[in-house]
């Protein structure tokens, strides 16, 4: 099994630094549109996780960290998507605990994140429903999915393309435990303690369809205990794939912010 974490850098040197750290799947297949909606305004760098089944939040933490100082990049803002979220936050509590002048972040934004999951049953559901499908019925799954997706992503060309790639790296049974180690990943963690002391400004973003992660709970949650909380934004009709399902909307507001923040 490769524990080797992947990288790419898109844009101008000279330009903000957005650090994209993804979901549950693991991988960039799906965030082309917003990439696109990006490009010029900010230097992109994206990551795929390896698929691992033993690393831990911190572990992938400081696998972005040496990643990132062996690419020469020390500050930069951090665009934790969902499970994204709590590599981010992982990494943020091991700067606090080891400051390092390798790496200082500008800000936090989060789409569909969360400090702690709002409804462990959801996550324990989905975890579960991984683990008992047999492969005939992924496969299924996965069939249908494309042919949501290409309606889904039809005015998102980008993402449209990454599609193919993500179904075909979610067939792999590797894939599969590793995202099933991911979950366990998430009912672990628990970083609310480290947001309620935490004053990098810190930017929520949600689909206004997300029953994965409940925008409701989520936000009245931060902004009763997060200090570091400047704005937030929910986007209608976009899902939980928030930067994927409405890159256009997701790359306006996320760029405002960045440059609120300079």
């Amino acid at each position: 099994m490769n524990d080797t974490l992947e990288l790419r850098v898109h844009g101008d040197a000279v330009l903000p630094i957005l650090i994209y750290l993804p979901g549950i799947h693991g991988d960039w297949t799906l965030i082309g549109s917003f990439r696109e909606a990006v490009k010029d305004q900010v230097r992109f760098v994206e990551f795929t996780y390896p698929r691992t089944t033993t690393w831990t939040l911190d572990g992938y933490a400081k696998a972005v960290l040496d990643s990132l100082a062996a690419h020469n990049i020390s500050s930069g803002w951090i665009l934790g998507e969902s499970f994204g979220s709590q590599v981010a936050w992982a990494l943020l509590e091991r700067l606090q605990r080891k400051p390092s002048p390798d790496f200082q972040p500008r800000g936090v934004i989060l789409a569909g994140g969360f400090a702690r999951h709002p409804i462990m049953p959801v996550v324990d559901g989905v975890r579960w429903l991984h683990q008992v499908l047999p492969a005939r019925s992924v496969h299924l799954f996965l069939t249908i999915y494309a042919r949501y997706a290409r309606f889904r992503h039809r005015k998102a060309p980008e993402t449209l393309n990454g599609v193919a790639e993500f179904t075909r790296r979610r067939s792999d049974p590797e894939d599969r435990l590793a995202i099933l180690h991911r979950y366990e990943l998430i009912r672990s963690a628990d970083f609310r303690g480290l947001v309620k002391e935490f004053i990098v400004p810190v930017y929520c973003m949600s689909g206004w369809i997300d029953p994965v992660v409940p925008w409701p709970m989520t936000l009245r949650w931060f902004r009763q205990n997060c200090p570091g909380l400047r704005e937030s934004n929910v986007i209608g009709w976009a899902d939980h794939n928030v930067l994927g399902t409405a890159p256009e909307a997701a790359a306006k507001c996320i760029i405002g912010w960045i440059k609120a923040g300079h």
